[in-house]
């Protein structure tokens, strides 16, 4: 495969000695003051996105951009979409699209093209993709990915307090819904191994589901893991990084995943007393650091 996501992602999380991605979820009402001099919503928003993105460059491997606080802002919103994911692959990121795309056949096909490769209108390394119109729904983003060598993070058990209402259920022999799909899943992510060990797909399994996600991990043990709900949802640091492993080149290193954080790097308490966009970096950059030490010292 060329430039297999799976070794991709690794070889960036040894480069920037961080697994933390670094979600950019533009709130409008959290933006802070010092953003909004312009009357236009979407300048407002654009240099706080990229202002933060300047702060970011080699301290994290991935950003996940979630498509929806673009989308609100109509085409134009998309057009920063697109241009973001340019400037921040260019600047060495790994872009995950959060887009949690799902269907069947061309419609399948049409998202893949969307989002997948350098020549898409929003080129992202990996997306997140929604698997409950059932496994053949995933054919045509699995064929992509051949092609392109990008990835993909598959929704099995996400952070939300209501995931339990599906996820959850029992359905035979005591298995789990969330369990099933992954028994499906296994086949599929163990054949698209890089030569590093990491399939090229992947799984989103949530911080605030700790035990899920250590059972998860050992089933599926090839797996990169995209985990969220550290920081706002409530999960701590140890729950985020129990379904990580240490990497056999870097000593203590955590591999095999990213924890994705955005409010609280985003919107820190000291962001909204500054005077002035450096001064507002400063703030992020000491929220990102703290961020990551925190993560690299956390028990697996």
């Amino acid at each position: 495969m060329i430039n297999h996501f799976g070794d991709r992602l690794i070889n960036k999380i040894r480069l920037t000695k961080s697994f933390l991605c670094l979600g950019i979820d533009p709130h409008i009402d959290l933006i802070p003051k010092i953003f909004q001099n312009d009357k236009n919503i979407l300048r407002n928003v654009e240099k706080f996105c990229f202002s933060l993105l300047e702060v970011a460059i080699n301290k994290v491997p991935a950003i996940k951009p979630q498509i929806a606080f673009f989308e609100q802002l109509g085409p134009e919103g998309m057009k920063l979409l697109a241009e973001l994911c340019i400037y921040a692959r260019a600047k060495g990121f790994l872009v995950i699209m959060d887009a949690k795309r799902g269907d069947i056949g061309s419609t399948s096909q049409a998202y893949a093209n969307t989002f997948l490769g350098e020549k898409a209108p929003f080129p992202s390394d990996a997306l997140t993709v929604n698997p409950w119109l059932g496994i053949d729904s995933l054919e045509p983003f699995i064929q992509k990915l051949k092609i392109t060598g990008c990835g993909l993070f598959i929704l099995v058990h996400t952070s939300n307090g209501g995931s339990k209402d599906i996820q959850e259920l029992k359905i035979y022999n005591g298995m789990k819904c969330y369990e099933h799909l992954a028994l499906m899943l296994k086949p599929i992510i163990d054949k698209h191994k890089g030569k590093l060990g990491l399939s090229s797909i992947g799984v989103v399994s949530g911080a605030t589901f700790k035990e899920q996600s250590i059972s998860l991990r050992k089933f599926l043990p090839n797996a990169p893991f995209l985990i969220p709900g550290y920081g706002a949802q409530g999960a701590s640091a140890n729950d985020a990084s129990a379904p990580l492993v240490k990497d056999e080149i870097f000593s203590g290193l955590k591999n095999f995943g990213l924890i994705n954080a955005s409010r609280r790097i985003l919107f820190p308490e000291d962001s909204y007393s500054v005077n002035n966009i450096k001064e507002w970096q400063d703030v992020i950059l000491t929220e990102l650091d703290k961020t990551n030490n925190e993560l690299i010292n956390a028990k697996i």
